[in-house]
């Protein structure tokens, strides 16, 4: 923080991007859903954001490695934050249209879909945002598989996809650097996630500052305001592992508050998916719950020492203005889902 010569920098940064995310929630909140499921409108927002990732690539600037943000005078703008609620529209658009056939058409249907999510997941991966192209890869599948499939292809899938998992996993612990796909610095990162304390000073510092903070911080916390930890010794306090800086500050009870009220925000996004009567808005809201799931889930992992570190923040938690606007704005369409289902129900009662 000393960096920009004001100790309040962050907060006060972080509460404009929270004022502007309520406006976006009200926004969402209020939006007109016939205008999302305009085919135009949807192919036009689809193609902005594919030639806007593809500029990055060609003309943006490096920073942390990454040409993953377009600087602006007030703050950087993160277009793969704004991808992940892009595709969850397009996707929920495009399988809610073909929702008849996809049970007996699998594979035809999901085709042209499957090819321009890709395509986008390939552009957020040279950016290289590999967390970002994660959370996208995940939503697709849920959602594709939400669309009407049989329950055995799912199964079939499921341990497809674990088998792969476990099997990548092996392969980079047993080739390491020698494999061409393969960034050092992401190499590092798997390392620090097998033996963090082999490389407190290098690779796995984030991972045992975060264990630390959280020992430290022991049931009930030292108090806000009162971390160490966030003073210098673990680095992204404020975005990666804000929930380690939780712990430690308010203590084991804290996280748990954060990871209830997380869990039960998701569980109900879920739910109203699930009981709306409409397609395209049943798959949007399960396609947002996912987003907060994933995004959630790899946080934590990365945390506690249960995945590699990916960069992942926490939902509506971590400090960052494009991840704060795009998930409000979620929130404001999901709440918008169940008010007009809520007026819907009404008006048949009477």
């Amino acid at each position: 923080m000393q960096e920009y010569g004001n100790p309040q920098y962050y907060f006060i940064r972080q509460s404009l991007y929270v004022g502007l995310g309520l406006i976006l929630a009200f926004i969402g909140f209020i939006f007109p859903f016939r205008l999302l499921k305009k085919k135009i409108f949807v192919m036009t927002i689809v193609l902005a954001i594919i030639l806007t990732l593809i500029f990055l690539l060609i003309f943006g600037r490096e920073i942390n490695g990454a040409k993953g943000w377009i600087e602006t005078p007030l703050f950087n703008i993160q277009p793969a934050e704004f991808a992940k609620l892009i595709v969850i529209w397009y996707l929920s658009y495009i399988l809610s249209k073909k929702q008849h056939v996809i049970a007996n058409d699998f594979w035809n249907s999901i085709l042209a879909p499957s090819v321009l999510v890709g395509f986008i997941v390939a552009l957020i991966l040279l950016q290289p945002d590999t967390g970002a192209a994660i959370v996208v890869l995940g939503i697709s599948v849920v959602l594709l598989f939400s669309s009407g499939v049989s329950a055995r292809l799912g199964l079939i899938f499921g341990i497809s996809g674990t088998i792969f998992a476990v099997g990548f996993l092996e392969i980079v612990r047993y080739f390491g650097e020698s494999l061409p796909f393969l960034k050092s610095y992401q190499y590092q990162r798997f390392l620090a996630f097998w033996d963090p304390f082999a490389l407190a000073e290098g690779a796995g510092l984030q991972l045992v500052q975060s264990y630390y903070a959280l020992s430290r911080g022991g049931v009930f916390g030292v108090g806000i305001g009162n971390s160490v930890q966030k003073t210098g010794y673990l680095p992204e306090p404020y975005t990666d592992f804000i929930l380690s800086i939780t712990g430690e500050e308010l203590g084991l009870l804290g996280i748990l508050v954060v990871l209830g009220l997380t869990t039960l925000m998701i569980s109900r996004i879920y739910l109203i998916g699930i009981r709306s009567k409409k397609s395209f808005e049943s798959m949007m809201c399960i396609g947002i719950a996912t987003l907060f799931l994933i995004q959630a889930t790899i946080n934590v992992g990365g945390v506690v020492g249960l995945l590699p570190i990916s960069g992942m923040t926490f939902p509506l938690l971590s400090y960052g203005g494009s991840s704060m606007l795009i998930l409000s704005a979620s929130v404001g369409l999901v709440a918008n889902v169940s008010a007009r289902a809520n007026i819907e129900r009404k008006m048949k009662e009477k």
